[in-house]
């Protein structure tokens, strides 16, 4: 394991309004601790809450202790943090982002050259060239496909050979509550993780102390009893169904692809990691058996980092809904190809296979790009023939 280098600054936390009319406290968790002491007792207030917040300073710390040795933590999940987390691997960032509820603004893979390796910056320099010629000779007189925005597009394919550990900057907006259960479930890293989580106990390790240091945990919250730990692994892939009400379905993609599908927060997300050497393949380099051969073969080179290109079982649960909100985001030129894709085969998979005709039919209004679907306008068109027609390679 590498010496860790994550960073974690405070930059918000939830606040009175009046606050001279609140008592005065040292830390964020005695704060937070004495609003959800004042939010356990709504529930039973025969008055208004001013006339709770009148009570006693220790009658409102003691129904916080009644509250937490009851288990009943919701109270505290009125209060939020909003953390600047500097340095956090990919993974570390994936883990976090898999648990709901929260808020994150990341630096973009796709848009960003990102803190790498020396093996992996060569090759992602050398495919940054590679796809930025190919775009040119596909496309050569796409006027959306501009100098600026081929560019990216490289970017974003070249990213595939970056590591899943890759540090990364991102704020976190999170709940106290939720704050502290994953506060307890990181202690439990070395004893409940994996192969890849491992690779990051030092980074771990660093969070824990900083939220410590920044004064965020309070013991008798750091202590889910429900037995949980972090939802991103799966136990296995399940079967396929597709409901009227709900769906759940398997496929293989990426671990960049998984990171912009963790965005849809109301869709459930896991993984299942297979120790194979299979690597995601660019669909603008797909049909050059020699590019092909060439990309593997530089795969082959970076797969100790465990490139985001590694190709994961990915599963997925919602509702009809859920998927269509989904299309409404990822089915869109501007969206990353690979996602765009699998939503596009998952829509049709459901289609194709539930009894319901309702929606059967809802599905297929919405098997193509967003830009045609009957109850969505774009509010900027590409005018990109191919990604309109589901038709582009880049």
């Amino acid at each position: 394991m590498k010496k860790s280098n994550l960073n974690v600054y405070l930059i918000a936390e939830t606040n009175f309004t009046n606050q001279e009319k609140f008592p005065e406290f040292e830390t964020p968790a005695e704060k937070f601790n004495y609003f959800g002491g004042l939010n356990a007792g709504i529930c039973y207030m025969p008055g208004t809450y001013e006339d709770l917040r009148q009570k006693p300073l220790e009658t409102t710390l003691k129904r916080a202790e009644g509250t937490k040795a009851g288990g009943h933590h919701s109270v505290f999940e009125h209060a939020y943090v909003s953390l600047y987390l500097e340095n956090i691997p990919k993974l570390f960032a994936m883990l976090l982002n898999n648990e709901k509820t929260y808020v994150t603004s990341e630096k973009s893979a796709r848009y960003t050259k990102m803190q790498m390796q020396e093996n992996e910056e060569q090759i992602y320099n050398k495919w940054c060239n590679i796809f930025e010629n190919e775009i040119k000779s596909k496309y050569p007189c796409e006027q959306y496909l501009d100098e600026r925005r081929i560019k990216k597009l490289a970017q974003e394919n070249a990213r595939y050979f970056l590591s899943v550990y890759t540090p990364t900057n991102m704020e976190y907006t999170v709940s106290f509550r939720q704050l502290n259960y994953l506060y307890f479930w990181l202690k439990q890293n070395q004893q409940k993780g994996n192969r890849l989580t491992a690779q990051i106990q030092n980074e771990i390790d660093d969070f824990c102390t900083a939220l410590e240091d920044l004064k965020l945990i309070d013991e008798k919250l750091a202590n889910d009893q429900k037995d949980r730990w972090f939802s991103l692994f799966a136990a296995n892939k399940g079967e396929k169904y597709f409901g009227s009400k709900t769906y759940s379905t398997f496929y293989n993609g990426s671990f960049a692809q998984l990171a912009q599908a963790q965005r849809h927060r109301t869709i459930n997300y896991e993984m299942i990691y297979q120790n194979n050497d299979k690597f995601y393949v660019p669909k603008l380099i797909g049909n050059n058996e020699s590019l092909v051969g060439e990309w593997l073969s530089d795969m082959q080179k970076v797969k100790s980092n465990i490139p985001q290109g590694k190709l994961l079982t990915i599963t997925e649960t919602g509702t009809p809904q859920d998927l269509i909100l989904k299309a409404k985001e990822r089915n869109c030129t501007c969206a990353q190809l690979e996602i765009d894709q699998q939503t596009r085969q998952t829509i049709k998979e459901y289609a194709e296979n539930c009894r319901d005709l309702d929606t059967k039919e809802l599905m297929q209004q919405h098997q193509s790009s967003r830009c045609t679907f009957p109850d969505y306008t774009c509010p900027t068109p590409c005018h990109f023939p191919a990604g309109v027609k589901g038709e582009r390679e880049i």
